[in-house]
């Protein structure tokens, strides 16, 4: 079995309006392939998470996905992981993997989702 096929979960802030809307133009974009993708919304679920070897607070300010061999990603490896199963977004993976772009985007997008948090008055200082 082609194993970009294969089932995997993202884990996301569902109550997030920024990351609903994200959920909602990814299943647009990857179409089919986007029913090999279960959605697990975070909010609310701390024992599951922990349950599942997932700090809640690291899941509240990054992206979680675990893949098809139960392995979990986060952050950008999770973004990549997404992005390389749609046909249209596999160019933008592989740009924000490269040595030189990657570490400026993952400033950026923690920064990014630190203010989110902040401005909703959801973020907590660990």
């Amino acid at each position: 079995m082609d194993q970009s096929k294969e089932k995997i979960t993202v884990y996301y802030d569902g109550a997030c309006p920024s990351c609903i809307k994200d959920r909602e133009s990814y299943e647009k974009m990857a179409g089919k392939a986007g029913q090999d993708v279960c959605w697990f919304d975070i909010s609310g679920q701390d024992k599951q998470l922990r349950n599942l070897g997932i700090d809640p607070y690291k899941a509240m300010t990054e992206l979680h996905v675990r893949d098809q061999n139960q392995q979990v990603l986060s952050e950008l490896d999770a973004y990549i992981l997404l992005m390389n199963r749609v046909p249209r977004l596999k160019p933008l993976a592989w740009l924000i993997g490269l040595p030189v772009i990657r570490p400026v985007l993952s400033v950026l997008y923690r920064w990014t989702v630190k203010r989110r948090l902040r401005s909703s008055g959801r973020l907590r200082l660990k």
